[in-house]
């Protein structure tokens, strides 16, 4: 008896945009190595080659310099060596110990209360458009000492740079409207930049403004492609990582109470959540010479798209992928929030996220502060509404209904 093959699954199709987890499964059985002509990409799908991807020096991140430096301007994630090394270790301090404790806890809890407060005793909200899309992206503007009038322009220019980055059918009209936030964006940003240089503050754009390590220092056009960074990058990962860890939550009862009566639960709803639906689903790498991965080789300078969604749910690295559990225990909770973490959302290596830290704090706050202001939570709808998005994915809505508990 011969079985057939299923056909190779097309990421821009309908049909994957729909349910992108079981062209996941096709992919890591059948084809783990996909040459895709849209996108003029090798796709790779198995957690042991999204893994390499992300931790062998062969594989560069070259690809940036196409995708992301003509809406950001020439990022850290573009540099290697010595150069990537200075640049992190000059941005880094902001964004973990004593520093993100001290000057910046205060900054994401009044954002979440403030946030919370508008919709605390109504017993219904959206929480992705009444909370999530906001409260990640007010923290970074006020953590960069930019005023809070100026909150609206962030959210136009956050949404417009994110259409860019997921423009993998290559729209014009998306493609356009990224580089005009592009220029838009360093016309406001670099005088506020040489102003902080002169009179420098205690804020985080100040931070990065004085920051040097043995004379060298970071330059407006660096200083600005990073914030433009930051505003993409950490909010896009935070605002969608709110939205499913407490879908994933009020779709498992048992585990939304375990983590309400204990929040330090919450960073195990996190990390599970990233393995399980992570805010972004693929990350793009090229090797510097011929690779062999599962299903043959990749040529030197090739793209490859990891494809991150994929690689959190092989079974051959997790029992039972597709079940969300907090418990479980082959996913690494001590170093889930570190470059030697065991899934592949924030990747792995050299260019492990940056503000992995800020965003684990930010959901400890946050997800904390809606627990204590809302009990008996339920899908208004009576049941999880469906996830969209290629590039990255979460649900569009997120309607609740809630009992007020104070």
């Amino acid at each position: 008896m011969t079985s057939t093959v299923p056909a190779v699954p097309d990421i821009l199709s309908a049909e994957f945009a729909a349910d992108p987890y079981t062209a996941y499964q096709v992919m890591r059985e059948h084809h783990p190595l996909i040459w895709h002509e849209a996108t003029q990409s090798y796709v790779i799908s198995r957690y042991a080659d999204v893994e390499r991807a992300f931790k062998e020096a062969v594989f560069t991140s070259r690809n940036y310099d196409w995708q992301l430096e003509p809406v950001h301007g020439r990022t850290i994630l573009q540099m290697d060596g010595r150069e990537h090394s200075t640049h992190r270790n000059l941005v880094a301090p902001a964004f973990r110990g004593r520093d993100l404790m001290n000057k910046f806890v205060p900054v994401i809890e009044e954002n979440s209360r403030v946030l919370i407060e508008a919709f605390r005793t109504d017993g219904e909200v959206d929480l992705v458009g009444q909370y999530a899309t906001r409260f990640p992206i007010n923290v970074i503007v006020d953590m960069l000492g930019l005023p809070k009038e100026d909150h609206g322009h962030f959210h136009r220019w956050y949404t417009s740079i994110m259409g860019f980055l997921s423009n993998l059918s290559g729209d014009e009209q998306v493609t356009a409207e990224g580089l005009r936030t592009k220029a838009e964006f360093e016309d406001y940003l670099v005088p506020i930049i040489r102003d902080r240089r002169a009179n420098p503050g205690d804020d985080l754009l100040s931070t990065l403004c004085n920051a040097e390590i043995d004379g060298v220092r970071m330059s407006d056009e660096e200083i600005k492609a990073f914030c433009s960074l930051l505003l993409t990058a950490g909010g896009e990962t935070t605002d969608k990582a709110i939205a499913s860890v407490v879908l994933n939550l009020v779709a498992n009862p048992e585990q939304l109470e375990a983590v309400r009566a204990d929040h330090s639960l919450i960073a195990a709803a996190f990390a599970e959540t990233l393995r399980f639906a992570p805010p972004v689903h693929m990350i793009m790498r090229q090797p510097s010479e011929d690779v062999e991965l599962s299903g043959g080789v990749v040529e030197a300078g090739r793209t490859v798209t990891c494809l991150i969604g994929a690689a959190n749910r092989d079974p051959a690295q997790y029992a039972d992928p597709d079940r969300f559990d907090i418990f479980r225990p082959d996913l690494d909770q001590g170093r889930a929030y570190t470059a030697g973490a065991n899934h592949t959302a924030f990747c792995l290596g050299r260019h492990f996220c940056v503000g992995a830290m800020l965003a684990k704090t930010e959901l400890e706050i946050g997800i904390g502060q809606l627990l204590d202001a809302m009990g008996d939570i339920r899908f208004a709808d009576g049941a999880p509404p469906p996830e969209y998005g290629v590039f990255t994915r979460a649900p569009q809505s997120l309607r609740l209904t809630f009992t007020p508990t104070r």
